[in-house]
């Protein structure tokens, strides 16, 4: 089984640029306070840590 991380969204992106907005999406979230289980890749990791002020990681299973 793969790793994984639970990633829940804690910012709203108003006044955000765009580029955050995107990775955001691209992330799977979207409103506030909602949570995804992702695949601990490198690119996910990227990602999260380009927008750490608006996600935080609840868990790490695996």
């Amino acid at each position: 089984m793969a790793k994984t991380i639970v990633v829940k969204q804690i910012g709203s992106p108003i006044r955000r640029p765009e580029k955050q907005r995107q990775t955001l999406i691209g992330l799977g979230l979207n409103k506030m306070h909602k949570t995804r289980e992702l695949e601990d890749t490198p690119a996910v990791r990227g990602m999260v840590n380009k927008i750490s002020h608006m996600v935080e990681i609840i868990e790490e299973k695996g």
